[in-house]
Formats: structure tokens, sequence, C-alpha cells
């Protein structure tokens, strides 16, 4: 199998956040909005409902638990959460508050493309640092 997901915390070590239960954590290398994370769960699974009913939960709580963090840490005016999987088919969330202050507000963070913004190590590892513990 060749997914991304299923790869992406062996092949970016330095944006791990945290392993949860069932979900793993990571801040996406793209900073353009501030504090935009993703989840992703442990198993490869493309849909809510593939899973138990039980285990359906407790991702979902997860989830939440990684919202109010970042919101916490970050105090949006708005958290956005994206399920989609139509590009990869691995069921992930993208975690990315939003301010009314951003240039694509309030349109969706897909609305435009934009340049990718990057820190250096130290950014992200502060950054990381922060909502590790507000978790």
């Amino acid at each position: 199998m060749n997914c991304p997901m299923c790869t992406r915390w062996q092949d970016e070590p330095q944006l791990r956040i945290a392993a949860l239960d069932h979900c793993l954590v990571m801040l996406n290398r793209d900073q353009f909005f501030p504090g935009y994370t993703l989840v992703f769960t442990r198993e490869h699974v493309t849909e809510l409902f593939h899973l138990d009913k039980s285990v359906r939960q407790e991702v979902m709580e997860e989830v939440t638990t990684v919202a109010a963090a970042l919101h916490q840490v970050f105090q949006p005016t708005k958290m956005n959460y994206e399920l989609l999987g139509n590009m990869v088919p691995h069921m992930h969330w993208h975690l990315v508050p939003r301010f009314s202050s951003d240039p694509l507000w309030p349109r969706p963070i897909w609305s435009e493309p934009h340049q990718d913004e990057t820190l250096s190590p130290q950014a992200y590892a502060e950054r990381i640092l922060l909502i590790r513990n507000a978790l």
C-alpha cells in the first residue's frame, strides 16, 4: 500500500505532536494558518463507519481534545475541521485555527492558493511544545 498518511509519522518525526490511543497528531509543515494540525488514525481506515462504534467515539474524543488544545494555544476566531479523504484515502482531519484577520477569512482554506509558510526548526519545536503542553 502506498499511503502517505501511513508513513507520515516515520517520515517527519520533527513535526510529531502526540501519539494518542487511536490517532497520531502532527503539525502541518505549512503554517500559513498558524497551528494547522493533522490528526490521523493509526489504523489505515477510510471511513468513520468502518470503525466500531466505541472506537469511533474514542477517535472523535481525541480529535475534539486536539481541537480544544489548539484553541487554548492560538485563541482563534473559529476552529475548522476538515475530513475529506478524496486525495489521501486515510481518515485524517485538518484542524485549522482560523482568525478573522487571516487573508482568506471567512472562506475555506482551499479557496485560493497561497505560498507555503515554513518555520525554522526552532519555531516548529516551540509551536509543537505549546500544543503538546495544552494536551
